[in-house]
């Protein structure tokens, strides 16, 4: 799923072992790409665990100061920038854990259609890079 999809959803109950799953496959990903005499051609896996529901939107987005005309840039968007513009082929995991809340998903549109790009409020607009992918760890769907 992850060479087709850059948004991937992993559902279920609180300890049911979601965080562990994505952790054994980072680390599998990752010991696969350091393997010389495999046939499988993989690429080291890193990832940020992000709880948005932890913090405001401001603070996951960021925000426009209209006074000083200063952006702060949030969780997200300081992640996603790093991740888009960094220059190794590792693959790259924004891992979203908590309730999937339609307030900042809306936010996401753009990522998760097919332009694959994130607009920020200041007008800047980060790339989805080919090794990033944006995975949703949450207990349902029931927003």
């Amino acid at each position: 799923m992850l060479h087709v999809q850059h948004g991937i959803m992993l559902v279920g109950e609180p300890m049911s072992c979601k965080t562990k799953l994505i952790e054994v496959l980072s680390d599998t990903l990752t010991h696969l790409s350091e393997q010389k005499d495999s046939k499988m051609m993989e690429n080291r896996t890193i990832y940020k665990i992000i709880n948005p529901k932890s913090i405001t939107m401001t603070q996951l987005y960021g925000i426009f100061d209209p006074y000083t005309h200063e952006w702060s840039d949030g969780v997200l968007g300081s992640t996603f920038r790093d991740m888009a513009t960094s220059t190794t082929d590792e693959r790259k995991w924004i891992v979203f854990d908590g309730p999937v809340d339609s307030e900042w998903i809306e936010n996401l549109n753009t990522v998760l259609d097919d332009s694959k790009k994130l607009c920020l409020m200041n007008g800047e607009i980060i790339h989805l890079s080919h090794w990033m992918n944006l995975i949703f760890e949450t207990g349902d769907l029931g927003w």
